[in-house]
């Protein structure tokens, strides 16, 4: 991995950990708060400095969550953020278009999406039978129960629910039905079970997902994840392109039919569902359905500085570097 970048990635986890982090907090400054999905921590930590060189009147401050978790800021916390910007769309309406207990509105009407993503496979020179998988025997070579697979949180993390979903529709795609169990399902304490119906695969989770051995590890965040996949703890990991490729590491492209990036196959992702075990968390919609990877913003109702959210978004999406390497890439 590029290892002239992975320092970067360490201060971010501080950021995440520690809430936020600013290259400035000189006094006088508006602070421009925003919330946002891991996986776009590096892009915006650049978007930053932009920003701030051509608005030195600005102090913008970027904190990092999974997409669950950076929306649960605003509408379970109550903690004020002037942007929204997570690696799900169907997030925002699903749950924010709801009342403030606060304001009485909701906590937001719009969104716009700007970004999309791909899901991968990245692995290290350090991991197991590096030089034996490819875009075919992943499934086998991930169920080896000496091969340790992370993924991220399903319960806080967009890409947790899918790194699900990809194996839940590459049972589907190699017709294997057993690639899910085999990969994830069996090695969590209870049993995560596919259930079959008319409508596709659908998989239940409880509150506190709990790997039951090795094979399986899981991290609050994808981003998490990349410390440990560096340093071999573990194999392989369920990632977004964009995160693999800033990073330097190696990855197994999928096929269009399971790597949830595609518009053309929108219906077939959708035969795959996730059910959150969320009983305490009212403002969380529980089910999950597969779609493509969009990523979306949106400007709180309540936000702080509403007018200085509306111009970085629009600083977002004018930006030339989405779509290049170690970014979302362009809608």
């Amino acid at each position: 991995m590029n290892r002239a970048i992975f320092p970067v990635i360490l201060m971010l986890f501080s950021c995440i950990l520690f809430g936020g982090c600013s290259m400035h907090q000189g006094s006088g400054k508006i602070p421009l708060r925003v919330v946002a999905a891991g996986s776009l921590l590096v892009p915006f930590s650049e978007l930053e400095s932009r920003y701030e060189a051509l608005n030195p009147d600005i102090d913008v401050q970027v904190e990092g969550h999974g997409s669950i978790q950076a929306i649960r800021q605003v509408t379970d916390l109550y903690r004020k953020f002037d942007v929204v910007a997570v690696a799900d769309e169907s997030l925002i309406p699903d749950l924010m278009y709801r009342p403030s207990r606060e304001t009485g509105k909701n906590f937001t009407d719009w969104y716009v999406p700007f970004a999309r993503n791909e899901m991968v496979i990245a692995y290290t020179e350090k991991s197991l039978y590096r030089t034996e998988i490819n875009e075919t025997n992943w499934p086998d070579i991930l169920a080896r129960p000496e091969v340790r697979v992370g993924f991220s949180n399903p319960m806080l993390d967009a890409a947790g629910y899918r790194a699900i979903m990809v194996t839940m529709l590459a049972g589907d795609y190699y017709g294997d039905q057993t690639i899910f169990p085999r990969v994830i399902g069996d090695h969590f304490d209870p049993p995560l079970v596919m259930e079959e119906s008319a409508q596709g695969h659908t998989v239940r989770l409880p509150e506190v997902p709990r790997p039951a051995d090795q094979h399986i590890v899981i991290r609050d965040g994808s981003i998490f994840l990349l410390s440990l996949l560096a340093a071999g703890g573990i194999d392989y990991a369920f990632e977004y392109k964009s995160v693999t490729e800033e990073q330097d590491f190696f990855y197994i492209s999928l096929p269009e039919e399971i790597n949830l990036a595609s518009p053309d196959y929108e219906e077939w992702y959708a035969r795959s569902h996730v059910i959150l075990g969320f009983p305490r968390f009212s403002s969380i919609g529980q089910e999950r359905d597969g779609r493509q990877i969009v990523y979306a913003m949106t400007v709180p109702s309540d936000a702080p500085y509403p007018d200085e959210g509306q111009k970085f978004l629009q600083f977002v999406l004018g930006h030339e570097k989405i779509g290049e390497r170690g970014w979302p890439a362009s809608l």
